[in-house]
C-alpha cells in the first residue's frame, strides 16, 4: 500500500478508537464530558503531529535540497480525506452494533459534516508538523547539501580535465629531481665573476734577473 493509504487507515482507526473510549468514559463519568472530549481531541492531534513530524524529518534528511523533497502536503491531504471518511463510516457501524454514546448521527452526517471535521483535524496539524519537522533538520540538511555540491563540482572538474587530455591534480606524478638541482643551490648564473690580471712569464724572469744583478754589484 502507498503511504497515504497507510496514514489514512491509521488515522481513521485512531479516530474511531478515541471515539469509542470517549463514549465509554462519558457513560461512566457524565459530569466530565467536556474535559474528556478535550482529552480525546488532544490524543488525535498528538498522533497526527508525531506522525507528520517524523515524515518531515525523514524527508529533509533524505533530500537536503527542498526542490527534490516529497510532496507531503498532498500525501497528508489524501490521507486526511481517507481517514475522515473511514472514521465516519466505522463510527456509524459501531453505533449500530454497540451503544457507546457515540451520538445518534446518520450515515449521511458522518460522511459529510463529521468527515469534514475529521479531515481538518488531520490535515491542518499535519501540514504544520511537516513544516516544523523539516525546519528542525534544515541545518544538517544544508551541511549535507554543501558537501554534495562540492563533491559534484570536483567530479565535474575532473571529467573536464580528462576530456581535454589533461591529468587531474590528484593523479599527477611529480617528476624526478634533476641532477643539476643541487648545483643550482650553490651557483648563481647571474652572479658577478671576479677578473684577475694575466701573468706574463717573461716579465717575471726579467725582474728576477734585475734583482740578481743588483745583488752581485
Amino acid at each position: 500500500m502507498t503511504g497515504w493509504v497507510v496514514r489514512g487507515i491509521g488515522m481513521g482507526l485512531i479516530n474511531v478508537g478515541v471515539r469509542i473510549l470517549l463514549g465509554a468514559a462519558v457513560a461512566q463519568w457524565p459530569l466530565h464530558g467536556s474535559q474528556l472530549r478535550w482529552i480525546g481531541m488532544a490524543v488525535v492531534l498528538l498522533a497526527v503531529v508525531v506522525w507528520a513530524g517524523l515524515d518531515g524529518i525523514r524527508d529533509r534528511r533524505a533530500n537536503p535540497d527542498p526542490e527534490y523533497g516529497a510532496d507531503l502536503t498532498m500525501l497528508w491531504l489524501k490521507a486526511a480525506v481517507l481517514g475522515g471518511l473511514l472514521a465516519g463510516l466505522l463510527s456509524w457501524l459501531v453505533g449500530l452494533i454497540v451503544d457507546f454514546s457515540l451520538g445518534q448521527n446518520s450515515l449521511f452526517f458522518e460522511l459529510t459534516s463529521g468527515a469534514a471535521f475529521t479531515i481538518l483535524v488531520i490535515f491542518i496539524p499535519a501540514t504544520i508538523s511537516v513544516f516544523l519537522g523539516r525546519l528542525l533538520t534544515s541545518r544538517d540538511a544544508k551541511k549535507k547539501l554543501a558537501t554534495a555540491d562540492a563533491e559534484r563540482e570536483k567530479q565535474r572538474h575532473d571529467r573536464h580535465l580528462v576530456g581535454t587530455g589533461q591529468v587531474p591534480d590528484s593523479s599527477r606524478v611529480s617528476p624526478p629531481p634533476s641532477q643539476d638541482a643541487g648545483r643550482s643551490h650553490w651557483a648563481d648564473d647571474n652572479a658577478d665573476t671576479e677578473v684577475f690580471q694575466a701573468v706574463d712569464p717573461d716579465a717575471t724572469s726579467h725582474e728576477e734577473s734585475s734583482k740578481k744583478h743588483g745583488n752581485d754589484s
